[in-house]
This record gives C-alpha cells, structure tokens and sequence, in this order.
C-alpha cells in the first residue's frame, strides 16, 4: 500500500467530498451552517469533475416537474430557519407570493434546478470544479490508516494530477446512465440524460422518427417533450410492459421516503429489506406521473379520431437489435407475445433505461482494500452511512447519494432524506473525532440538530 504524504494542498482536511451534486451541496450547507460561529473555520472541501454545478441538465424539460415536496430541499428537514431554504430562494427571486398562489407543492424541474444553483452559489468557496479525481490512496502513520490522499485530474490526462489530503471522504458522485449490453452512444444513439443538448445539435432539424426505449418517468418525458417539440416527427414509445404504470404517491405510501423510515430498514431483518423493496419500488422505480400517463393517452387517442397516429405504443416489446445507418439508426423490435420483429429506420434512438448505483470500491482504488463486504460482494455500511473498515483505519469513508439502498432503503439516491442525512454524516464525523481525541471544527452547534436524528 501506498505511505506517502506528497500533497499539492498541505491541509489536512476534515471531509473530502468527491462530487457535487445534491447530496454533497446539501453536506456543504450543514457545514457552513455549523461553522458561522465566532472563531469557527471551515475544513472541507469537495471536488466536482463538470466545470459548474449541474444537476440532470440534460432533463430539465419545459413543463416538467419535480416528484417531491418542495419542503423537501436541502435543509428545511434539518433546519427550517435555514437561509438556504427553498423558499427563501424564491424570496431573493421575488417569487414568493406567486408561488404560493400558484398553490402547489411541486415546482418546475427547471426552477428547483436554478433554486440548486442558488445554493451551490453561496458556497463555491469550498468547491473545486473541474476536478476529476482519480485515485485514492491511504496514507499510514504508525500502523494505522491516519487519513486519504485524493489526486485529481484538473486538465489533459498527459498533466500531472493536483493532491488533497482528509481525514474524512464522502463520496457522493450520484448514478450512472445504464444502456442495454451491445448499446453504444454516439450522435444518433442517445441515453435520456442528454436528450437537451443532444437535441441542440440534431441535423436534420426536422427529423422524420424517433425510437424511445423505457416505460419510466424518463421514457415518458422524453415521448412527451419529441412530440410535441417535433410536429411532424413520429414518436416511437417501446417498451416490455403493457403500458406505463402510475407511481404510487399515496401519503400512506410516501412514508417509506421519510427519515424514520431509514432506521427501520435498516434494522430489517434481510427477508423484510427484501420484501419492501419489492412492494414499494412501484413508488419510484419504472413508473410514471399519472397526469403524464393520461396526457399520452389523450393524445393517442385524439391521433386515432384523426387517422393520423404520430405517437406509436409498441408495447410488450423489446428492441433486439440497433445498428447505426448512414441516415441515422436502425432498430429491430420484437414482440414479446408473437415474436414477430419489426424493423424500424428513425433520426434518433433513445434510451430511457434508467441509472445504476457507481460501485464505491471502483472510486477508491488502492483505499478499497480496507473496506467490508458483505456475503454478496457489496459494501458494508453503518446507519451513519460510514462503510466498515478494518480495524487499524481510523479515517472514514462514507456514502451519499447511492450505494447504500441495500441497507438504508429506496430513498437511498433520492431528495427526500439528502437534508437529514447530512446531518448524520456531519454527526458521525464529529462523533468519531471527539473518540479519537481529536478537535474538528465541524461539530455541529445544537439548533440546527435534525429532527428525529
């Protein structure tokens, strides 16, 4: 293992966040927050691969709209005074008032983006963006992990990568776009995450055929948005299901999304973790707005009166084959009940396929080898969301934003517990550092403790 103590930086940080999205934005708020005290400093810092902050840029549809609460923002659930609240947001903005006479709970896509924006703004000073970090590595002092060496790519592969060393590593770089094995992007085959910037760029402008591939909240977005943006253009809708399934958003439902809902899932027996993910993945996996279901059918049907069907539901079907021509791509559907195929020339392939979770052991290099596993290979966490080490590591590695749904549940990569969850994480590191006698000057100041925490 590696012992050295090069860095570029010659801090020793507290935390190390590696990425920047919402999970980490919302850990980097706690801290300011807990630090604003009189002779209190901040020791963090993340780093964060795109040149800005950006969240899902390339979804931030017209009319689309978030799927949590509002009051489910970065801080209300572990602080509700907080300066950097949703609606103090729209007081900066001078929406205030229309918001609440707009009388709804969930804002716009594009709007909850610039709110993230706004944020990450008032706390750029510990960010580092444009840094992609590429290695990790344990630095040894008499026998015992003492804390991480990060090094991080700032410009051309062939330049030397910059150091940061912390005590602490958070990791927080989000999901990873799935496509079906054999599927490769390129300037006709897209997955969902770019459809925007994607689109910007399409020659012809005024394509004849798109195919989209999924039956998620994605998929059906993305059918939404190509009809109605190209006129002319036929959409394709494929997917395995009968139809798109509506999202269970019942307030019975919408418990398993709340803070204490973590805690008794991970004190679930495996059988019982097992069970509710299986009965309640109908609340966000592969399921759709019902508003949005209805609007397709609408249109559907009123194509049907007109004798003029642009919008095409090939459902229980799957896409066998895609091959770039030289006009575009060409797909070869099968259908699950005839096994018929249909070949299918379109402008554009797109694949609504949905994200899967980063392996954290990818990201840690060398630094994985002091990480527990369990009987199936995966990461073995704690209810602060710090993984199993060995027991000569004294400094942490934890998890945010996924990898942890096998032992904290569904909500493990969604909005609705990034307040309070980083107020556990800041929580445990200040727990540990007060074990091993050492002074953090991120220990948290009691108002701003999260409920139920």
């Amino acid at each position: 293992m590696s012992r050295t103590n090069r860095s570029d930086d010659p801090q020793v940080h507290d935390l190390l966040g590696i990425g920047f999205g919402p999970s980490n934005l919302a850990l980097a708020i706690a801290i300011r927050e807990a630090t604003a005290g009189p002779g209190r400093t901040d020791s963090a810092v993340f780093l964060e691969r795109q040149p800005s902050f950006g969240w899902h840029r390339g979804m931030l549809l017209d009319d689309a709209t978030m799927q949590v609460s509002f009051l489910k923002d970065l801080v209300t659930l572990r602080n509700p005074t907080s300066r950097f609240s949703f609606l103090c947001y729209l007081q900066s903005r001078g929406r205030l008032i229309d918001f609440i006479n707009h009388k709804n709970l969930f804002p716009s896509r594009v709007e909850f983006h610039d709110y993230l924006e706004w944020a990450a703004a008032q706390v750029d000073d510990m960010v580092r963006y444009g840094h992609d970090v590429v290695d990790v590595r344990p630095v040894w002092q008499d026998g015992e992990l003492d804390h991480f060496e990060v090094l991080a790519q700032t410009g051309p592969c062939s330049t030397a990568p910059v150091s940061y060393r912390a005590r602490n590593l958070v990791l927080g770089v989000g999901l990873r776009p799935y496509l079906p094995e054999g599927i490769a992007l390129d300037t006709r085959v897209w997955h969902s995450r770019d459809l925007l910037p994607n689109l910007r760029g399409l020659v012809p402008s005024t394509p004849s055929r798109f195919v989209v591939v999924g039956a998620g909240q994605s998929a059906a977005e993305a059918v939404d948005h190509l009809h109605r943006e190209f006129p002319t253009a036929e959409v394709c809708a494929v997917f395995s299901r009968y139809g798109y399934s509506p999202a269970d958003d019942s307030s019975f439902a919408n418990r398993i999304f709340d803070p204490a809902a973590v805690e008794e899932f991970f004190t679930a027996p495996p059988q019982v973790k097992a069970m509710m993910l299986a009965y309640h993945g109908n609340t966000n996996y592969s399921v759709v707005d019902q508003e949005l279901i209805d609007e397709l059918y609408r249109r559907v049907y009123q194509e049907k009166v007109r004798g003029i069907e642009r919008l095409r539901i090939l459902n229980l079907s799957r896409p066998m084959e895609t091959v770039r021509t030289p006009d575009g791509v060409r797909m070869v559907v099968e259908s699950l009940v005839t096994n018929e195929k249909m070949v299918l020339d379109a402008d554009v392939a797109v694949f609504a396929t949905g994200y899967r979770p980063v392996d954290p052991f990818d990201l840690l290099g060398e630094a994985a080898q002091v990480c527990l596993r369990d009987d199936a290979g995966r990461a073995l966490v704690d209810r602060d969301y710090r993984l199993r080490t060995r027991p000569e590591v004294r400094a942490g590695i934890y998890l945010q934003g996924g990898g942890t749904e096998h032992s904290h549940g569904i909500s493990s990569s969604l909005l609705s517990n990034t307040a309070v969850r980083a107020a556990e994480i800041l929580d445990s590191i200040a727990a540990h550092a007060a074990t091993a006698g050492a002074v953090t000057p991120m220990e948290r100041q009691p108002e701003y403790a999260a409920p139920g925490v």
